[in-house]
């Protein structure tokens, strides 16, 4: 994830953004996150062409009639098309010309501007190559829009083939500034929650080990005498403790699968912390697993989750290009006030979230709700919270 901002003088982010994460949001890493939103954009332009959604809506358009008209998959459509639709309607390319919600129609410019991805790539190549990984995947997903749009392929399928998963190693690590930004402010996140509070961790859904790699690096074994690291894909579980056990030897290291929609299976209590980077928003029943979490910690253990948070509801986040592919991402089981949509959710709607679920002493870091006037683009905070 980035937190994509327009650039604007150290100063203005020096006000804005605790000094111990300030060094990371450099002049390079702000035009960064600047050119990503551009490539996107771009892509989804394309998108709206190869699915057939640009000719749908010549004359204005529901997002359910454009789906219709473009001949595709309703029930796999109607989230990315809606998302296409609202980024192309920021950038005016989509004009709204009556209604609102789900009532809302769309007709496109005509003509629909010619604009190529590939020299904002080749200028994130001259800015800092160590980003690409992140334009990988949005150009991996974009192509692969009309296939599962149409529902020939699952978003599972087509984000996760061979091809899928080596793109997705170079994408969640350290080594890519536009991912690696949720792992840095996490580790902080939890670093503190740690603090006054040591004892074992429990890490859900840690992929190919990115973010315990960042937290384990700012934890000794007083803080976190065990590391508890969870992931319920396979094929990632063996490369993370591959890395892990090499890097950090005697760490107290405990590996095993979990599936954050299931109960964990984990002894009541057990933990000072639960760690999550990226995770709990795919959760089917986020009550259900807020619930699992509260039980693992022991009384006022702490939860930190990094995530990529919507600065306003209904905005689009440019990550989401490739993520509301999945039915996962899609399709959760909604709550009013807390779990409006599936995917990412308002800080906001992540603090009614924990305290709606047993969490006290809610916090976002850095405080999203402060910076989005100036960056209304901030999308990376951590969230906290204690068993209540």
């Amino acid at each position: 994830m980035a937190i994509a901002t327009t650039r604007a003088p150290g100063d203005a982010r020096a006000a804005l953004i605790p000094a111990e994460i300030l060094p990371l949001f450099d002049d390079a890493f702000a035009r960064s996150c600047d050119l990503i939103e551009e490539y996107v954009a771009r892509l989804a332009l394309a998108a709206f062409r190869s699915t057939g959604l640009a000719e749908a809506c010549a004359e204005p358009v529901t997002v359910e009639e454009a789906i219709a008209r473009a001949g595709l998959a309703p029930e796999v459509a109607r989230v990315p098309a809606a998302w296409l639709i609202a980024t192309l309607a920021a950038r005016g390319w989509l004009e709204q010309v009556s209604g609102s919600g789900d009532s809302a129609r769309f007709r496109a410019a005509r003509p629909l501007p010619e604009l190529d991805p590939e020299e904002i790539q080749a200028a994130q190549a001259a800015n800092d190559e160590r980003c690409l990984p992140s334009y990988r995947i949005a150009a991996m997903a974009a192509e692969r829009y009309p296939a599962v749009l149409r529902g020939e392929l699952t978003g599972e399928q087509a984000l996760f083939d061979a091809e899928g998963v080596v793109a997705w190693s170079k994408y969640f690590s350290n080594a890519n500034p536009l991912y690696a930004i949720a792992n840095a402010i996490g580790a902080v996140a939890a670093a503190r929650a740690l603090a006054g509070r040591p004892g074992p961790v429990l890490e859900l859904g840690g992929g190919l080990g990115s973010g315990a790699e960042a937290l384990l690096e700012r934890l000794d074994t007083a803080v976190a005498p065990s590391y508890r690291f969870t992931e319920l894909s396979p094929l990632f579980m063996r490369r993370a403790e591959r890395s892990l056990r090499a890097r950090f030897a005697g760490r107290g290291l405990e590996f095993g699968a979990l599936d954050i929609d299931r109960p964990f299976g984990v002894a009541p209590g057990a933990y000072a912390l639960v760690y999550g980077v990226n995770v709990l928003h795919v959760a089917r029943d986020l009550g259900a697993t807020l619930a699992e979490i509260r039980a693992a910690l022991a009384p006022g253990g702490a939860l930190v989750i990094s995530e990529c948070v919507r600065a306003s509801a209904g905005r689009p986040v440019y990550v989401e290009l490739a993520f509301n592919l999945l039915a996962a991402f899609r399709d959760p089981l909604l709550v009013p006030g807390w779990r409006p949509n599936g995917g990412f959710l308002t800080p906001e709607e992540w603090s009614r979230a924990l305290a709606a679920n047993g969490f006290a002493d809610v916090a976002i870091y850095p405080d999203v709700g402060a910076i989005r006037g100036t960056f209304p683009q901030f999308v990376v905070a951590a969230i906290t919270g204690r068993r209540a």
